[in-house]
This record gives C-alpha cells, structure tokens and sequence, in this order.
C-alpha cells in the first residue's frame, strides 16, 4: 500500500510537470544595428553613440528573461545605422526568412532589430513580401543600449512575446516600441528623438504590449504577407524609383535627373492632396510623350501626415497614379514591387488600391 501511495504521488508530480518541460516557442531574431545596438561614450551620450555597436547577441543575453519565455535563435544579417541600409539587405532578410520557414517549420515569429530611422521602410517591404502569417516584428530603441534608461532591452522583451502570441499571427508586419504594437502600412517615425515616436496618426495603434498579455483592438484590412501577391526570393534587386518632393517653386529638372539616372518610376510627394505644381506638371506631360517602354511610371503621394490622395480628373489624365493613405516612402516600396510584376497603369491602380 505504501509503495502505491508513493507511485501515486510520483505520477502526479510528473503530470504537474509536464507544461515546465514543453518546449518554448521558437522565435528568430534577425538582427541588422541601430541604436538599439548603440554604444556612447557615457550614459548621457543619447546624440554622439555609434549605432551598431553591439549584436544581436549580445542584445537578446542582455535581456534574460526572454530565455524564460521563448528558444531564441539569433543571426547577424548585418550592423548598420537603419540609414545605411540597402535593398540588397531587405532582400537577404525576406530570402532568410522564407528559407528559415521552410528549416523550421514550427517557428512561432521573428523578430528583426533595427535602426529607428528607416524602421517603417523595412517593415513595409517585410509586410508586403514575407509570405507567412508568422509574424514579422520590427523592433528598434530611441536610446543607445548604453544610456541612463535605455528603451531597448525592455523593446526587445515585448517584441518576442509579440511575435510568439497566438494573436499576433495574420496580422501582417508589425512594429513594436514603447509598449504599443502599430502596423507597418500605417506607421511612421514621428519625433526625432521621443521614446514614443511610432505613431498611425490617424489609423492608430494595433494594440498593447503589457506585462500580463499583448492585446489587439484593430487589424489592417489591406492585402499583405500570406495574401500577397509579391515574391521577391528570386530577386537580386528591384526596379529603381525616385521620390520627387514639392515645395513652392520645385525645381522640375530634377524628375528629368531621376529619368536620366535610369528611375523606372517616380513618386511626387505633393503638397495637400498630392498635387503637383505647374512646372512639375509640364514635365509629366513630356513624360507621357515618351515611348511607353521608357517611361517611368508615376505616383502621387503627399508630404502631409495624414489623409488620404484621392484621385483627380487632372492628375488621372496625366496617368498618375493615387497613393491612397501611404506615405512617400511607402509608395516608393510599394511601387518597386508592382514594377516586378507589370507597368500597366491600369494593375499598378489596382495594386494601390488593394494594398
């Protein structure tokens, strides 16, 4: 009887047990510099760091609570300011990442590490050409990892539990600083030096990153990721496409220089409604005189934060096409990738009315 109690007893302790010994999500974390891996010469140098500084490695053993709660795999793709990254680097994190699906099938997430400037640029290309619901976390600091409260340890920590909630997948790329998870269509870098500077000005945030659990609210109804129609793993480059910004007087020769320096599209970052001016307008008119397989094609996005560029019996005449609620620069990724697929002015306003 003795001897039973004590199997009994045995048994229960073990089944107890077993959720301590169940494997812990797999969550990648590709990591590329910023400030987040910024080094200073003292903990009150938040101007004068060197961004890069530090791996990825490093980062993810600074923070050991995510051991807790995630198998964390980290690789260098690279260890730049987000300033001095290029697009043959988004095309090795896209390559990596698809080959690390197909590795290991039972990944939960990724997280990439970057720098803050151009974070929403990466994000946005990752969005719309990672083909996977795993989600795909941007994460990045506003302080170097060796300043007075540094923002990026505890960044990092809730990216990983965001790329390893059940909730977060299908949710497309996503972008998680100051405890908010914002998307990566909707999102842009809004102060220069804040901690809270990620901001979907008027879309707003996702959800919430807290200590009990990451909460959503809203999801983008956009197509992105799985839905997708963009592959780029058999790529070496992408179509070049400038950004042309209006102001008063613009000088117009400057689309002209971005024609010649062999720009296979141009997004005008217009005033207002993304409207063009008169100069700027008679050199898209000189545009659509060229041959059709030279011209490059043409967007209209806006330098405003916020609102909508609708289309325009003016502008549509001239075979521009509406940037909807994306930005310049977001216009610029999203244009790159239609141009791999057609530039039929008719699909490239599909494109932008779908994505």
């Amino acid at each position: 009887m003795k001897r039973f109690l004590i199997a009994a007893v045995l048994v229960v302790f073990a089944a107890v047990d077993v959720p301590a010994r169940q494997a812990k999500p797999i969550v990648y974390v590709l990591s590329t510099g910023g400030t987040i891996a910024g080094s200073g010469s003292s903990s009150t140098d938040l101007s004068n760091y060197k961004s890069g500084s530090i791996l990825g490695e490093q980062l993810v053993k600074a923070v050991p609570q995510i051991a807790a709660i995630a198998d964390v795999r980290v690789e260098q793709i690279v260890n730049v300011r987000s300033s001095d990254l290029t697009i043959d680097n988004w095309l090795t994190l896209n390559k990596r990442i698809h080959a690390i699906l197909k590795e290991t099938p039972s990944v939960a997430g990724f997280v990439v590490t970057s720098g803050t400037n151009t974070l929403e640029e990466t994000s946005y290309f990752l969005h719309l050409t990672v083909r996977s619901d795993r989600p795909v976390v941007l994460v990045g600091a506003m302080r170097p990892a060796t300043a007075i409260s540094a923002d990026g340890p505890l960044n990092l920590l809730n990216a990983v539990k965001t790329a390893i909630a059940p909730e977060s997948r299908g949710k497309g790329g996503l972008i998680v600083l100051n405890d908010e998870i914002n998307a990566a269509r909707d999102t842009m870098k809004t102060n220069t030096l804040r901690v809270e500077t990620f901001k979907a000005p008027e879309l707003g945030l996702l959800g919430y990153v807290d200590e009990d659990r990451v909460s959503y609210y809203r999801a983008t109804t956009k197509r992105h990721t799985i839905n997708s129609e963009f592959d780029v793993t058999g790529l070496s480059t992408l179509p070049k496409v400038s950004i042309l910004y209006s102001y008063i007087e613009p000088d117009a020769s400057l689309i002209q220089a971005a024609i010649k320096g062999g720009a296979k599209g141009l997004v005008f970052a217009g005033t207002g409604n993304g409207t063009l001016a008169i100069s700027e307008s008679n050199i898209v008119k000189e545009i659509n005189a060229m041959p059709a397989a030279s011209r490059p094609a043409l967007v209209r996005s806006s330098r405003v934060a916020n609102g909508r560029v609708t289309p325009t019996a003016e502008f549509d005449a001239m075979n521009i096409v509406a940037s909807d609620t994306l930005t310049p620069q977001k216009a610029r990724i999203l244009l790159m990738l239609a141009l791999t697929k057609t530039s039929d002015l008719k699909e490239l306003r599909r494109i932008f009315s779908e994505y």
